[in-house]
C-alpha cells in the first residue's frame, strides 16, 4: 500500500523533535497554551459525558440532588476518580484528551498566524475531527461502526474486537498525532516566538 505523493510520515528522529519543538514554541505562547489546556478539558468531559449520556441528563442536569452531589456524580465520570475507567482506558483517553488540545492549539495558531484557510489548514481540522469522534467513545464506537458498517453487510463479528473498543482511541491516537506532525512540517521553516522552526 503506498502513501500519496507528498505526504510524510514521522519516521525519524528529526520528525520527533520537529514536533516537540514546534508544540513547546506555540505553547510557550500563553494564549495557545490556554486553548490547548480549555480544548484538552472540554474534550475529555465530551469524551466521558458521552458514555454516559443518560445519567448526566437525568442525575446531573434534570435531577433534585443538591448542586455538591450533581458535581460529585459528574467527577466520578472522569478517569481516575471514578470506576468507569481501568488504568489502560484512563491513560489512553487522557492522552488522546491531551493531544487534542494540542492539535487545536497548533490549529489556532497555524490559522491566526499564517492566516490560512479551512482548505489550507485541513489536516489539523481533520485530525482534531477525527480524533475526537475516535475517542469520544470507545465503548460504544465499535456498536456505532457496527450499525454503520451493517449497512454494507458486514457481520456482528466486529463486537468481538479485541480491546473491546479501545481500538478507537488508538487509532484516534495514531490520527492526532499525525495531524500534530503535518501541522508542524507546514511551519517549518518559520518563525514560532521569535525562534526558527527548522531542524
Amino acid at each position: 500500500m503506498s502513501i500519496a505523493p507528498g505526504l510524510r510520515l514521522p519516521t525519524t528522529r528529526g520528525d520527533w523533535r520537529l514536533m516537540g519543538r514546534t508544540v513547546r514554541l506555540v505553547l510557550t505562547l500563553p494564549v495557545y497554551a490556554a486553548v490547548a489546556v480549555i480544548a484538552a478539558i472540554v474534550s475529555l468531559t465530551l469524551f466521558v459525558v458521552s458514555l454516559n449520556v443518560p445519567l448526566v441528563l437525568d442525575l446531573v442536569v434534570g435531577g433534585s440532588l443538591p448542586l455538591a452531589s450533581r458535581l460529585r456524580v459528574l467527577a466520578e465520570l472522569y478517569p481516575f476518580i471514578g470506576t468507569s475507567f481501568n488504568f489502560a482506558q484512563g491513560i489512553l483517553l487522557l492522552v488522546v484528551a491531551v493531544l487534542t488540545g494540542v492539535d487545536i492549539g497548533l490549529v489556532t495558531y497555524h490559522f491566526r498566524e499564517h492566516g490560512l484557510d479551512l482548505q489550507q489548514g485541513g489536516a489539523g481540522v481533520a485530525g482534531v475531527v477525527l480524533g475526537t469522534l475516535g475517542a469520544g467513545c470507545a465503548a460504544c464506537g465499535s456498536a456505532v461502526l457496527l450499525g454503520l458498517l451493517s449497512l454494507l453487510g458486514v457481520s456482528t463479528s466486529l463486537l468481538f474486537l479485541p480491546l473491546d473498543g479501545l481500538e478507537f482511541a488508538l487509532l484516534a491516537l495514531v490520527v492526532l498525532t499525525l495531524s500534530v506532525y503535518w501541522l508542524a512540517e507546514g511551519m517549518r521553516g518559520g518563525e514560532i516566538n521569535g525562534c526558527p522552526v527548522d531542524l
